[in-house]
């Protein structure tokens, strides 16, 4: 009988394998979607209170697998890279992850980390970098991401955002919450990420 994170990892894939990109369809088709389980205990955090709310928010093909993360929130492993000493306590309590796949996912994939990521309204992640290749699909609109050297610009829900290995990346939140899918590929895949300029070419 499927679990919940079979189920999870269902609708995953299922959400990704519609979105029209020739990136996102290569980092599918590279994926073995047969991947083991791995046991991990729920934790939950501060930002899934704003679940409800991104459920809401999520066009139509996001909303199955929305809709399920916020019902199954305790069941899932949250996770957080950084600390209030990096960011403060505001950005601590709107941000968090859940890692479908990876190292520390859900299911174990040595070659490519996938998951969930969370800020909260109000909430600015500053420029940072990181040597794995990403991609992230907002599944809520509204939130400002920038790349590089550009500027902060609003971007779509289901639009694809493409960061290079190394160049530097920014996210600001406005009225409402953000829920991005992400997929790490290319590099370290637990990295913490470099805050700032150092390192990066943007």
């Amino acid at each position: 009988m499927p679990t919940v994170f079979d189920e999870l990892l269902d609708r995953f894939h299922l959400y990704l394998a519609g979105v029209d990109s020739d990136l996102v369809a290569d980092a599918v088709a590279r994926i073995d979607w047969h991947m083991p389980s791995r046991p991990l205990e729920p934790r939950s955090l501060s930002c899934v209170r704003h679940l409800d709310r991104i459920a809401e928010l999520a066009p139509a093909d996001a909303g199955p697998l929305t809709r399920f993360v916020a019902d199954h929130r305790d069941e899932l492993r949250w996770g957080q890279t950084y600390t209030a000493a990096d960011f403060g306590r505001a950005f601590i309590d709107n941000y968090g992850w859940l890692e479908v796949f990876g190292t520390r996912g859900h299911f174990v994939n040595d070659a490519v980390a996938a998951g969930l990521l969370i800020l909260g309204p109000g909430i600015v992640y500053p420029d940072h970098h990181h040597i794995a290749e990403e991609i992230y699909i907002p599944l809520t609109g509204g939130t400002e991401w920038r790349m590089g050297e550009g500027g902060f610009r609003v971007r779509a829900a289901g639009e694809v955002i493409h960061h290079p290995s190394n160049v530097n990346h920014a996210m600001r939140t406005g009225r409402e919450p953000l829920m991005a899918l992400y997929v790490w590929r290319g590099g370290p895949l637990a990295q913490k990420s470099i805050i700032g300029g150092a390192g990066g070419r943007g």
